[in-house]
C-alpha cells in the first residue's frame, strides 16, 4: 500500500518548523543576506525547539527522527531562508559519519557535544584542488605512535568559524588512493588549526564558509572513525544520508519563489487585469507548481529508502539533480514574473535566484549526480 499522507507527528514537525520560518528567520533574512553575518539567535532558538540535530539517536541526546521527518522540517526552514538553514543544516552532514561508522565513545562524546549544548560542527572533505573528485586530496595524516599529524587544507567548508568539532577525511597510505583514505573527528580548538577568512560568496551569505588549514595537528588515534582505508566509504555514506535533506532544501526554495511569484502575479496588473490571467505567466507557474511536486516527490522516496535499510544512492543523487535544477528555474522564472521589479533588493525574489544556484553544485554538482546515477544503471543492473 502506498500512502502519501503525513502522520499526525509529521504533521506537528512541519507546523512548528513552518511557525519557526514566518516568525523567525523570514523577517531576519534580509539582514543576514546583506551583512553575512551569522545567524547565532536563529540557529540557537531552532536548538532549543529541537529542529537541529533530529537525526541523531535519542541514546546520545537526539530525536532520533527518520530522514523523511528531517526533510519535513527542512523544507520548511529553507522556505524561510536557505542561508540560515544551510548554517542549521551543516550539523546533520558532520554528523552522519559518526552516526554511521562511530563507537559509542566517540558518539557520546561528539554528538553529545551537539545534543548538550547550541554546538555546532563541520564536514571537511573539499579541498582547493578537489572538489568532485574526491580522490584528489591531498590533506594526509601519518602515523606517529598512537596519534596521527594532520596535515593539508579544506576549502568551501560551511560553519567552519563556528564549529566545535570537524570530521575531516585525510590519507593515511596514498598509495591506495580512495582505499587509503581514513576519516577523523577532531575537535576544532586542537593546535595547529587555522580558519581562513569569510568567503564572500553570490547567495547563502548567512552560511559561514571558510578554509581550514591544518598544521602538523596532533590527532589522538582514538578519534578515528573505523578502521583506515574506511574513510572513502564512511564520507559517500553521509552523502546517502544528507542528500535527501539537501534535495529538500532546493524544494524549499522553489515553494518560495512560486508562492512569490502567485502572489506578484494575482495583484500587478497590466492593461486592467492581473498579470495571471494571461497564459504566458499562467503557464510558468504551472510549470512551477509541477516540477517542485515532482521534486518532493523524488526527495521523499529517497528518504523512505534509506529509512527502510534500501540502498537509495541512486534515488539520493536523482532528488538532489533534479531538486536542484528546479529551484535554479523556479527561482529565475520568478524574477522574470517581477519583472523589473524581480531584479531590484527590494524584492525577494533576486535572493531567491542568487541562494538557489549553489544547490546545483555543493554536495556533488547536478554533473556529479548525473554520473552518479549513469553508474547505478549500467553497473548495478
Amino acid at each position: 500500500m502506498i500512502d502519501f499522507s503525513l502522520s499526525d507527528d509529521q504533521k506537528q514537525l512541519q507546523e512548528l518548523a513552518r511557525k519557526f520560518a514566518k516568525e523567525e528567520i523570514i523577517p531576519k533574512a534580509a539582514h543576514h543576506d546583506e551583512t553575512g553575518e551569522y545567524p547565532h539567535e536563529i540557529v540557537k532558538k531552532a536548538w532549543e525547539l529541537g529542529l537541529i540535530n533530529t537525526h541523531v539517536p535519542q541514546e546520545y541526546g537526539g530525536m532520533g527522527l527518520p530522514v523523511l521527518d528531517g526533510c519535513i522540517i527542512t523544507e520548511e526552514l529553507c522556505y524561510g531562508c536557505t542561508g540560515i538553514a544551510t548554517a542549521m543544516e551543516a550539523n546533520m552532514l558532520a554528523a552522519a559519519p559518526v552516526i554511521v561508522a562511530g563507537n559509542d565513545a566517540q558518539k557520546k562524546e561528539f554528538l553529545g557535544m551537539l545534543t548538550g549544548e547550541a554546538k555546532l560542527a563541520a564536514y571537511c572533505v573539499t579541498e582547493p584542488g578537489a572538489g568532485s573528485d574526491v580522490s584528489g586530496i591531498r590533506t594526509n595524516a601519518k602515523k606517529v605512535g598512537s596519534e596521527y599529524i594532520l596535515n593539508g587544507e579544506k576549502m568551501w567548508i560551511t560553519n567552519a568559524k563556528v564549529a566545535s568539532w570537524y570530521f575531516v577525511l585525510a590519507y593515511t597510505d596514498p598509495a591506495a588512493k580512495h582505499k587509503g583514505m581514513s576519516g577523523f573527528v577532531i575537535p576544532s580548538d586542537l593546535p595547529g588549526i587555522t580558519v581562513g577568512k569569510k568567503e564572500q560568496n553570490l547567495g547563502q551569505r548567512a552560511s559561514d564558509t571558510r578554509a581550514i588549514t591544518f598544521e602538523n595537528v596532533k590527532i589522538p588515534e582514538k578519534y578515528r572513525l573505523g578502521n583506515e582505508g574506511d574513510g572513502f566509504r564512511i564520507a559517500m555514506a553521509a552523502f546517502d544520508h544528507s542528500r535527501p535533506a539537501v534535495a529538500v532544501g532546493s524544494v524549499g526554495l522553489a515553494r518560495r519563489a512560486m508562492d512569490e511569484a502567485i502572489q506578484y502575479a494575482t495583484t500587478r496588473k497590466t492593461f486592467g487585469q492581473p498579470i495571471a490571467s494571461y497564459q504566458a505567466v499562467s503557464f510558468m507557474i504551472a510549470d512551477m507548481a509541477k516540477d517542485i511536486e515532482a521534486a518532493r516527490l523524488l526527495v521523499w522516496k529517497s528518504a523512505w529508502a534509506i529509512d527502510n535499510g534500501v540502498r537509495n544512492t541512486k534515488f539520493a543523487a536523482m532528488a538532489k539533480a533534479f531538486a536542484a535544477d528546479v529551484a535554479m528555474k523556479t527561482a529565475i522564472d520568478a524574477v522574470q514574473v517581477f519583472g523589473g521589479y524581480g531584479y531590484s533588493k527590494e524584492y525577494p525574489v533576486e535572493k531567491l535566484m542568487r541562494d538557489a544556484k549553489i544547490y546545483q553544485i555543493y554536495e556533488g554538482t547536478s554533473q556529479i549526480q548525473r554520473l552518479i546515477i549513469a553508474k547505478e544503471i549500467f553497473d548495478r543492473k
